[in-house]
């Protein structure tokens, strides 16, 4: 791969653990729900579950804090967001890994969270990064074979200079290879699959 020179990664389930985001959408939406509407945690969080899989994760709407803080007439969503910030954290070899491989190749995030979360998600590693795309906020899109074409121009590169992994099947791994660029599928509970990593080791080691 001595042609690679920017090494994108997805954000949530691949640096960042899934705390930030279970807490904010399966704790405090349903804890806010429950008491705008005086009924209890339990029957709020199986009513909030319900309606998220009503628009399932192949739409837009199920990403935009916005839009369920609107449906569920919850007020804004900054404070909610705020009172989450303690839970972010990284996966344990993240800090490592982005450390070695800083100076060698230019690094970005290609991610399908929407700003608003994706931002706190990354306080505390944002500085190794060139580049931030959140697709949904940026183009409006999920992370589709266009997106990627959209980040390879941006970055000035063509797909065969970038390697992008996530933990997302479809999402990470096929919608980036359709475009060219060397993906590879983050994989934390086993490497099951053709092209998956147990964790962000492997990847230095597919690199070198």
């Amino acid at each position: 791969m001595s042609q690679i020179e920017v090494i994108s990664f997805d954000a949530e389930g691949t640096l960042v653990t899934p705390d930030f985001s279970q807490a904010i959408w399966h704790e405090t939406i349903p804890a806010l729900y429950a008491g705008e509407n005086g009924i209890e945690l339990a029957k709020a969080k199986k009513i909030v579950a319900q309606e998220y899989n009503k628009v399932g994760d192949q739409r837009l709407e199920w990403y935009d804090i916005k839009y369920w803080f609107r449906y569920f007439q919850l007020g804004s969503p900054e404070p909610a967001i705020q009172s989450c910030q303690a839970k972010v954290s990284y996966y344990p070899e993240v800090m490592e890994v982005l450390s070695s491989l800083k100076g060698q190749y230019k690094l970005i995030i290609a991610s399908g969270t929407p700003s608003e979360l994706l931002q706190p998600q990354l306080q505390g590693i944002k500085n190794y990064f060139l580049r931030i795309f959140p697709s949904i906020s940026l183009v409006n899109q999920l992370k589709t074979p266009e997106f990627y074409t959209y980040v390879c121009e941006s970055m000035k590169v063509s797909p065969a200079q970038i390697v992008h992994v996530g933990d997302n099947w479809q999402f990470d791994f096929l919608n980036s290879r359709q475009v060219g660029i060397h993906a590879f599928h983050l994989n934390r509970g086993g490497n099951s699959q053709q092209g998956s990593l147990a964790d962000l080791t492997e990847l230095k080691r597919h690199l070198s």
